[in-house]
């Protein structure tokens, strides 16, 4: 399946395997680890393959 990551958070609003519905904030921007400012680094991954978060928000987006 799909899996995604979201780093850098300030605070996390859910928990690892909440269901939550369009819109809903999950976390708060942070700077944490050692990173130079506020920032999300957002990973997804479909089993073993790196997928450039980018493409769902596309496929989203597409009619």
């Amino acid at each position: 399946g799909v899996v995604s990551g979201y780093f850098h958070l300030s605070r996390q609003l859910v928990a690892e395997g909440d269901t939550v519905a369009a819109g809903t904030p999950i976390g708060l921007v942070g700077a944490t680890g050692r990173v130079t400012g506020p920032h999300l680094h957002w990973v997804v991954r479909y089993g073993n393959v790196s997928v450039d978060p980018r493409s769902l928000v596309e496929l989203a987006d597409s009619p």
